[in-house]
Parts: C-alpha cells; sequence; structure tokens
C-alpha cells in the first residue's frame, strides 16, 4: 500500500495576505492521485488557498521524508462521490454532512505538479 493511501496527516503549506509562510497538520485522504482536504471556509488556510493556489504538502515521517509541489482547486457540495467515500473510510467522516457548528464547510483537492523529495510509493513492508 503506498504512504499517501496509508498515513492520515499531511502537512500543507500556503502563504498568507502579507507573504508569511503558513503551515499546518491536516487529516486528508488520496483518492484520484490528488490529496484532499476538508476544512473551514473562514479559517487561514482557506483564505490563502482561494487568495494563491499554490501549495507544499508533506508527510510527517522526517527520516522517510516526501514533499511535493502543488496547486489547490476549491470544491462545493455535494462534493465528489469517491472522496467521500474515502473520508468515511479511513476517518469515519461523512464531509457533506454539517457538524454542529458547521465548521468542516471547505473541500479542497490539491494536484501535485511534482514531487521534489522522496517518493509516494513506500518501499518499506506493510502489514497489508
Amino acid at each position: 500500500m503506498d504512504r499517501l493511501s496509508r498515513e492520515t496527516i499531511i502537512w500543507l503549506a500556503t502563504t498568507r495576505a502579507d507573504g508569511r509562510p503558513h503551515l499546518t497538520p491536516i487529516w486528508f485522504v488520496w483518492s484520484g492521485e490528488r490529496a484532499w482536504i476538508c476544512t473551514s471556509a473562514r479559517n487561514v488556510k482557506a483564505h490563502a488557498l482561494r487568495r494563491d493556489p499554490r501549495v507544499i504538502i508533506s508527510l510527517e515521517s522526517g527520516t522517510r521524508p516526501l514533499v511535493g509541489e502543488g496547486i489547490a482547486y476549491a470544491h462545493v457540495r455535494p462534493y465528489p462521490p469517491a472522496v467521500r467515500e474515502a473520508f468515511i473510510a479511513k476517518f469515519d467522516w461523512d464531509i457533506d454532512v454539517d457538524d454542529d457548528e458547521g465548521v468542516f464547510d471547505a473541500l479542497f483537492e490539491i494536484e501535485v505538479i511534482r514531487w521534489v523529495l522522496g517518493a509516494p510509493v513506500s518501499d518499506a513492508p506493510t502489514d497489508d
């Protein structure tokens, strides 16, 4: 199984309006050769992605780094069925259903343009 399907957290780097970097960990799924994140439309990362869709993503491991440059695309509900199903399978979370506060109301698709460090397929043994 590849690391992008197995891992639960991805680090997302965006750029704030004043040019400062913004780096944050977030749950993600890997579907259709893309990373998908669901977040609040009101937070820093969502504002940054709408203003400048260029991103860098990275998996958590410092000993087996995986870093990619990409472009983020915003989606509106209803979200793509395969992505919704991937979030349900991985996190038991239906991203098409509002939570009590409507916090997770922005879905972004991240297309990796170039892997700059590491390889997305693991060569390490897994439990699969």
